[in-house]
Order: C-alpha cells, then sequence, then structure tokens
C-alpha cells in the first residue's frame, strides 16, 4: 500500500474527529505521529492506520495508551 500525507483537515475526518482535536492533541503530545513541512502540518497514512492499530480495544477495562 502506497504511504501518502495527508492535510490536517483529512487526517481528522479519515480518524472521524475534529481538525482541533488534532491540534489539542499535538500540543499535549497525544495522538499521531505528525510530520511539520514548514508552516504546514500533515499525517502519513500509515502512521494513521499505526496509530488506529494502538488505540484498538477489546475491553473498557483496558487501560489506554496515554495512562501507561
Amino acid at each position: 500500500m502506497t504511504d501518502t500525507l495527508m492535510t490536517e483537515a483529512a487526517a481528522a475526518e479519515y480518524l472521524g474527529l475534529s481538525p482541533r482535536t488534532l491540534q489539542r492533541w499535538r500540543v499535549t503530545g497525544q495522538g499521531p505521529t505528525y510530520r511539520k513541512l514548514g508552516k504546514r502540518v500533515a499525517y502519513s497514512t500509515e502512521d494513521l492506520r499505526e496509530y488506529l492499530g494502538r488505540v484498538r480495544r477489546s475491553s473498557t477495562s483496558t487501560p489506554s495508551p496515554e495512562a501507561a
């Protein structure tokens, strides 16, 4: 599968989140890895898929990665 870069808006849509959530996560060090290209923020499709796998849960009692 080809790895492409997405804008913040496209990444937010892909994840089902608002762009503001991704902005807040960048400030707090949460969320998927991103790239800073000048003033532009970009997200790799590979990094977004990896993030979705990392936050996958099978139970509500499973601790989140941020809690570890």
